[in-house]
């Protein structure tokens, strides 16, 4: 059996997933102020992937992955899982989080490929070129 692939997913399938599949665990994997003061998806659940003051990787997010999907229970009686959705700013660090779920054995791993604000333009801006901000989806922030 072949390993799965990591699955790339824009922001407006992401969210058609959400209303499919509302077992499916969406998370924000960008750090804890990034998350509150920059804004998030509705209905996400923050797991920083890398996290201030030294931005180390996360030593316990594939467990705190199995904490949030209960270790499994959610699975299915044909042993699929809830699917995992990540997001981070731009697609790149929940990619990195998202190869580790599927190293560690998950099967159903997307990443919302352009992120939460999307890359830079000309101009140095995000949420401009794509992005879950950008496709005008469901946000919020403290």
């Amino acid at each position: 059996m072949s390993k799965p692939e990591l699955a790339q997913i824009s922001p407006k399938n992401a969210f058609d997933m959400m209303k499919q599949e509302p077992n499916m665990v969406f998370v924000d994997v960008r750090s804890e102020m990034e998350f509150l003061f920059i804004g998030h998806p509705v209905g996400s659940v923050n797991i920083p992937w890398i996290e201030e003051p030294d931005w180390e990787i996360n030593p316990h997010f594939v467990r705190d992955i199995r904490k949030l999907i209960l270790g499994g229970v959610i699975c299915t009686d044909d042993h699929q899982c809830a699917p995992v959705v990540l997001i981070c700013r731009s697609g790149k660090r929940s990619a990195e989080a998202g190869h580790v779920l599927i190293d560690a054995g998950f099967s159903r791993v997307y990443n919302i490929d352009t992120g939460f604000e999307g890359e830079l333009d000309d101009d140095h801006h995000r949420s401009t070129l794509g992005g879950w901000r950008y496709d005008g989806l469901p946000w919020e922030q403290c």
